[in-house]
């Protein structure tokens, strides 16, 4: 189960906003943000439902609520990226070398940002992750559109200021355009060719041995699945899916210290 530790809920707390009330005011008091978040940590790791929550936590609605506040208000996203940032800073972090792909989840609940594939209704969850798998970025869009148009917007979601110089995926990331708008950025993209590329050849053989790391991001994929909250979107909402994938990753950094 998931939990986070004291001092790991030291370097978050500041992020996570607590609900203050009048001392006057009659009815229940304020639950503690950390409270709340064990909770949610709760529904992401079981997946299920919030009227599901065990009585040992507080009342489902409450915390369906403050999660909502969170992922509108980017709350996670924000304590993600100053993670991020610390653990750069303590050379923990090695953007030099960066590796991207996505996974479907399908999706139930309908809502937006939903796609049609041949697997069904669904979203994809994009990431670029560091050298030893930490995630830099990670974002959700429907799992119509194809990757190599996801790749900018992923980068909207890059939680550290330096860009990778190396960025690393598979054949579904082979574009000449891609290429050049990330070259322009200082990026060199490396991917395998397509089988059906009609153009020259543009890899370097030598360069494209970085390939045979790419395992390094479908590890942290399969971190991700542990969570089962994130195998299906039951989300009627795109932010809130969101932000359980965003959580997710928060757990994978407070776990570097």
């Amino acid at each position: 189960m998931l939990r986070i530790t004291d001092a790991q809920w030291e370097l978050i707390r500041n992020h996570f906003p607590e609900e203050s009330y009048p001392d006057d005011r009659p009815g229940r008091k304020p639950i503690p943000a950390r409270r709340v978040l064990d909770a949610v940590l709760w529904i992401l790791n079981t997946g299920a439902q919030w009227h599901m929550l065990p009585q040992c936590y507080p009342n489902y609605k409450t915390v369906h609520r403050r999660f909502q506040q969170w992922c509108q208000n980017e709350v996670i996203r924000a304590a993600l990226t100053d993670l991020a940032n610390l653990l750069r800073e303590q050379n923990a972090i090695d953007e030099s070398e960066c590796y991207i792909d996505a996974t479907f989840a399908s999706a139930k609940g309908g809502g937006d940002e939903i796609g049609p594939t041949k697997r069904g209704k669904g979203v994809k969850i994009m990431a670029i992750v560091d050298r030893h798998g930490l995630p830099l970025a990670v974002t959700t869009h429907a799992a119509n559109h194809h990757e190599v148009t996801l790749v900018q917007l992923t980068f909207d979601f890059y939680m550290i200021e330096a860009k990778p110089a190396n960025l690393i995926g598979d054949r579904a990331y082979d574009s000449d355009k891609l290429d050049a708008e990330l070259r322009a950025e200082g990026i060199e993209m490396i991917s395998p060719h397509r089988s059906n590329r009609v153009r020259a050849k543009t890899q370097d053989g030598r360069r494209l041995r970085r390939y045979e790391r790419r395992w390094i991001v479908e590890r942290f994929f399969a971190w991700l699945q542990w969570q089962r909250r994130l195998l299906v979107r039951w989300e009627y909402h795109p932010a809130n899916f969101l932000g359980f994938v965003q959580l997710a990753a928060l757990c994978i950094l407070l776990k570097q210290f």
